[in-house]
C-alpha cells in the first residue's frame, strides 16, 4: 500500500488533523493507497503559501515560467508507465486508456507553455497626439483547480496550465477517490523546479476542505470539474469575495443520426462515446436520437458492436474496451436508471445487468447496456446517467429532433451524424451546446475551446481563449504632456 501525502509550500506532508483515507480499487475493492484527509486547516496553509510565491512567479517573464512548465511535461512524458498504472488502479480504466489520459497532460502542459509567447496587449489609438492608451494581461492571482475522479489528471491539467502559463500560483484539489496519479503528475513540476509555494495539492473531502479553498481571502479564482449542483455550491460560496469562476459541469449528451448518414460510423462513434469509461464522462452520449427510416438498422448494429466490447480489470489486460465503475454509488444509480425506464416501458436489448464470473465478484463491474422504447419520462433521457447505458429513440422530423435535444437543462457537447451540409450547419447552429461534434465523437481537446451552456458551466477550457480565464485586462491611460 502507498503511502501519499500533500504538497503544500513545497513540502510534502500530512493533513494537520492527522486524518487518513483509504484509496480503493475499483476492479478488485483492495486498498491500493493511503491519503491524507485534509481539512480546513490544510487548505488556509496551502493558500498562504500560494499567496506568498504569486509575486515571484507572476514576476518572471512568461518564457521563463514556460521553460519549468516543459521541464515538468518531459519528466511526468519519461513517467507515464508509472503514472497510468496509478491512474488504472485507483479509477478503473484500462491501462492503455489510462497512457492515453496521461499523454494527453503532458500535451496541455506543452501547448500552454507556447501560449506563453501569444499573451498580447493592445495600443488603442487615443484622439490625441499626447495621450496613449495600453492595455495589458497580469495574472488574477491563487487560483484553486478542483478535479474530478473520472479523468482525474487530465482536467486539472487543463487548468493547472493555462493558470501556471498566465502567472498565476494553484492550488490544486483531486478527487479523494483517485487523488494518486494526479498528486505525482502536479509533483512533476515541483522536480522542474517550480518555487515553493507555486503549485500545491490538498487531498480531502470535497465537503470539508472545498469551503476554505473558495472563502479564503487568498482565493482570487475558483476552476472546477464537477457535478452541476456543487459547481452552483461554488458560485455561492464565492460570491461574498466576487471570486471569478469557472465552471464544468454536468452534461447530457445528445446523439442524432439523420437518414443520409453514414450508418456504420454513427454505430461505431456512438458505441464509442456511450460506453469509454463505463460512459463516466461528462461528454459521454447519453442519449441517441435515430432517423425512423434508418432505426432498425443502427438498432441491430448497435447492439452487435456492443456484444463485442470485452470488460476486465485493466491493468492485469490492458486491451480490454471496459473496466469497472468507480464505486457501489456509480453502480447503484445506473441500475436505478435501468430500472426506472424498464418500469415506463422500455426494453433492455443487451446488458442491463452485472457481468458474471469470479473476475468480476469482488469489482463494481456492469454490462454494457442498451435500451429502446423510450421516452423523455424516463431518467435515462432526462438525468445524466454517468453509466454504460445508451437509451435509443426514432424520430421522424428535423424540429421534433431539435426540440428533444434542446430539451435539457444542460448544454455541454452534441453529435450528428449527416452527409448533408446544409443539415450540419443548420442543426449544429440551433443546438444549445457550447461544443457540437458532426460526423465525429470527439470529446474535449486541448487546442480547441471547451465550454458549456445552460447548466453545463460558464467559462472556456482548453485552446487560447482559456489562457484569459486567468488573466486581467488593465487599462493604462497616460497623458505624456
Amino acid at each position: 500500500m502507498e503511502k501519499v501525502q500533500m504538497l503544500i509550500g513545497g513540502q510534502w506532508v500530512d493533513a494537520v488533523s492527522g486524518r487518513t483515507q483509504e484509496v480503493i480499487n475499483p476492479a478488485n475493492s483492495e486498498v491500493i493507497a493511503e491519503v491524507p484527509r485534509g481539512g480546513p486547516e490544510d487548505a488556509n496553509h496551502a493558500l498562504e503559501a500560494a499567496a506568498q510565491a504569486f509575486e515571484g512567479w507572476s514576476n518572471r517573464p512568461p518564457i521563463e515560467r514556460a521553460r519549468i512548465i516543459r521541464r515538468a511535461a518531459q519528466i511526468a512524458r519519461e513517467r507515464i508507465d508509472e503514472l497510468a498504472s496509478w491512474l488504472t488502479m485507483e479509477q478503473g480504466k484500462p491501462l492503455n486508456e489510462a497512457r492515453g489520459e496521461i499523454t494527453a497532460s503532458v500535451d496541455a502542459l506543452e501547448y500552454f507553455a507556447e501560449e506563453a509567447r501569444r499573451m498580447f496587449g493592445e495600443i488603442i489609438p487615443t484622439d490625441s497626439s499626447r495621450r496613449r492608451s495600453l492595455v495589458i494581461k497580469q495574472p488574477v492571482g491563487p487560483v484553486v483547480a478542483i478535479g474530478p475522479w473520472n479523468y482525474p489528471v487530465l482536467l486539472l491539467s487543463w487548468k493547472l496550465a493555462p493558470a501556471l502559463i498566465a502567472g498565476c500560483t494553484v492550488v490544486a484539489k483531486p478527487s479523494i477517490e483517485t487523488p494518486v496519479a494526479a498528486t505525482r503528475f502536479i509533483g512533476c513540476l515541483v522536480e522542474a523546479g517550480a518555487p515553493d509555494g507555486v503549485a500545491n495539492v490538498v487531498i480531502g473531502r470535497g465537503n470539508e476542505v472545498g469551503p476554505s479553498l473558495v472563502t479564503n481571502p487568498h482565493t482570487r479564482k475558483v476552476s472546477i470539474t464537477g457535478q452541476t449542483t456543487t459547481g452552483k455550491e461554488i458560485m455561492r460560496l464565492g460570491a461574498e469575495g466576487l471570486k471569478r469562476v469557472s465552471l464544468e459541469l454536468g452534461g447530457n449528451c445528445p446523439l442524432i443520426v439523420f437518414p443520409d448518414a453514414d450508418v456504420a460510423a454513427a454505430v461505431k462513434g456512438g458505441v464509442y462515446r456511450s460506453f469509454r469509461n463505463m460512459g463516466q464522462i461528462c461528454n459521454a452520449i447519453n442519449r441517441i436520437y435515430v432517423h425512423r427510416s434508418i432505426y432498425d438498422q443502427f438498432v441491430e448494429a448497435f447492439v452487435e458492436q456492443t456484444k463485442a466490447l470485452t470488460i476486465g480489470d485493466g491493468l492485469k489486460n490492458p486491451d480490454v474496451d471496459l473496466g469497472p465503475m468507480i464505486n457501489k454509488s456509480a453502480l447503484n444509480t445506473t441500475k436505478e436508471h435501468i430500472l426506472d425506464a424498464v418500469q415506463k416501458g422500455a426494453k433492455v436489448l443487451y446488458g442491463g445487468k452485472e457481468p458474471e464470473g469470479e473476475e468480476f465478484a469482488r469489482g463494481f463491474f456492469f454490462m454494457p447496456t442498451v435500451l429502446v422504447n423510450v421516452d423523455h419520462s424516463m431518467k435515462v433521457m432526462r438525468e445524466e446517467t454517468f453509466g454504460p447505458v445508451a437509451p435509443i429513440m426514432a424520430f421522424d422530423q428535423v424540429e421534433e429532433v431539435i426540440d428533444y435535444a434542446n430539451d435539457s437543462p444542460y448544454g455541454l457537447v452534441a453529435y450528428i451524424y449527416t452527409k448533408d451540409l446544409a443539415t450540419a450547419l443548420r442543426v449544429s447552429e440551433r443546438l444549445e451546446f457550447g461544443t457540437v461534434g458532426v460526423n465525429n465523437v470527439s470529446g474535449g481537446e486541448v487546442p480547441f475551446p471547451y465550454g458549456g451552456w445552460k447548466q453545463s458551466g460558464m467559462g472556456i477550457e482548453n485552446s487560447s481563449h482559456a489562457l484569459n480565464e486567468y488573466l486581467l485586462l488593465k487599462h493604462i491611460r497616460i497623458d505624456i504632456g
